[in-house]
């Protein structure tokens, strides 16, 4: 038997938080919230690992410094692919390496108006790549 087919079977699937029978808000397959850090944690490393792989197959033809690619992959994380696609000036500044440049172009969007603590952490970390 397949344990995990089984439970995807028996406890159906829900991307939203929801009431189960006894009134406990669940989410996923049948998972009860709130969920611990352990889970959390697994939660955020299945997902940042997705992350690197669609950044890596998009602009993995960039080549540029580990740490320049690691904030690429922060960026996927808290925006989506689609959103770091969206920083076309970014791209074209780490095309020829210019870290400076990529660092101003990230600084220059609704995303460093948005979340200016984190644009800003990651756009001096990109300077200094």
């Amino acid at each position: 038997m397949d344990l995990i087919e089984e439970l995807k079977r028996e406890e159906g699937f829900s991307e939203v938080v929801y009431k189960d029978h006894l009134g406990f808000d669940t989410i996923g397959y049948g998972t009860k919230m709130p969920l611990s850090e352990a889970e959390c944690e697994l939660l955020l490393r299945s997902r940042l690992s997705v992350f690197i792989a669609e950044v890596d197959n998009k602009l993995g033809y960039l080549d540029i410094r580990q740490e320049a690619k690691d904030i690429l992959y922060l960026m996927a994380y808290q925006m989506g692919l689609a959103g770091v696609m969206k920083f076309k000036m970014m791209i074209k500044a780490l095309e020829i390496q210019d870290y400076y440049k990529a660092s101003s172009e990230m600084l220059n969007s609704r995303w460093a108006k948005q979340t200016p603590n984190r644009a800003n952490a990651l756009a001096v970390k990109m300077r200094n790549a």
